[in-house]
């Protein structure tokens, strides 16, 4: 079945500009409550993903900085651990169960690559266990 039935749109998922400082990227996690979020650039284009660990890692590595300093750091110029792997929009459900074994949303991008939502790993969950109790029950 085509993802198109299993997406939230982009005007409903949480996202950040990859230009967002630091701070704004913690402060959009903290209440939201989220450990990872895409990140979009200014072309509206997936431009990967900022996790928590990721956010942390920086921290590690400089020492020197300071919480009010976080203001002039770009999330675009942090190493990144990973980034989730988009899909096409023309994608099957089944084809993002591999990717929602690692990732807790897979970002869907359309013919020109722009980012228009993210399948949750809880929905293709969903979709296994309706499936299973269909197959079950037939």
């Amino acid at each position: 079945m085509n993802i198109a039935f299993y997406l939230t749109p982009k005007e409903e998922v949480v996202w950040i500009a990859e230009d967002s400082t630091l701070r704004q990227a913690l402060e959009k996690m903290e209440y939201h409550r989220y450990t990872a979020m895409p990140l979009v650039n200014k072309e509206g284009k997936y431009a990967g993903t900022i996790t928590e660990g990721d956010l942390l890692w920086s921290f590690k590595r400089s020492p020197d900085l300071r919480f009010k300093d976080l203001h002039k750091l770009r999330i675009k110029d942090l190493p990144r651990h990973q980034d989730n792997e988009p899909v096409s929009i023309n994608s099957q459900i089944e084809d993002l169960i591999p990717l929602a074994v690692s990732q807790n949303f897979i970002p869907v991008v359309d013919d020109q690559q722009n980012f228009i939502g993210i399948v949750k790993r809880s929905t293709i969950i969903d979709y296994l266990y309706n499936t299973l109790i269909a197959y079950k029950c037939g």
